[in-house]
């Protein structure tokens, strides 16, 4: 099996058609070629149905069975555009972005899709991070009023929402950042004042792994 295409262009010339796709898929489930599975005969062809008619016994297969993409009414194309633009958005995307790109008339169907290749882009008995692990911006804790992230106050600094930008939490070089610290995991709760930060959850993070903090070291 080929590289999966990188670009925008490559993937357009290669999943042009319905055709493409589903030998895709063929090829992803018959690395070694096309073996029936009720007879293991190597020699079959396409129906106009889009499945694979046995060249001895006639038992037909389908390329999308027992994946998230049986008994799917929409095109295959759609569908491998859908991934394309789930895996190679880095912030993540949204179902409503989704409906937008792909055009879908309902807000169920992108919402939908997009769990099912969520679920499907998760690993079984992926491991856990280790390491030099980097947290950027993560916020833990009980909920508080007021803004989050980049817009909550520090009151250290005298700095609110609406005013320029926290001077601690400004830019810096990698060579003035803090030494990273190795934090014991600590069991879930909610964050009261005045409490030190939390490393991640022990579900992500091996117990002992380094973690480099980089946010405001002036906020509580």
């Amino acid at each position: 099996m080929s590289e999966y295409p990188r670009t925008v262009l490559e993937f357009e010339e290669r999943f042009a058609t319905e055709e493409a796709c589903r030998g895709y898929l063929a090829g992803l489930r018959w690395p070694q070629g096309f073996a029936c599975l009720g007879c293991g005969h190597p020699k079959a062809w396409w129906t106009s149905r889009g499945l694979l008619h046995c060249a001895r016994c006639g038992h037909q297969t389908s390329v999308t069975a027992g994946t998230i993409l049986q008994d799917t009414h929409r095109p295959l194309r759609l569908w491998f555009r859908a991934m394309w633009y789930v895996t190679s958005q880095k912030p993540g995307v949204s179902a409503l972005g989704l409906q937008r790109v792909l055009g879908l008339g309902s807000y169920h169907t992108a919402w939908a899709w997009l769990h099912k290749l969520r679920r499907a882009m998760v690993r079984p008995g992926r491991d856990r991070l280790a390491g030099r692990v980097q947290v950027d911006e993560t916020l833990i804790g009980g909920e508080k009023p007021g803004p989050r992230g980049r817009l909550a106050p520090c009151p250290s600094m005298g700095w609110a929402s609406g005013q320029a930008s926290c001077p601690a939490s400004a830019p810096r070089s990698p060579r003035s950042w803090p030494p990273a610290q190795v934090l014991p995991a600590s069991a879930p709760g909610p964050r009261t004042a005045g409490t030190p930060r939390r490393p991640l959850p022990p579900a992500s993070l091996r117990t002992g792994s380094p973690r480099a903090d980089r946010t405001c070291p002036l906020r509580p």
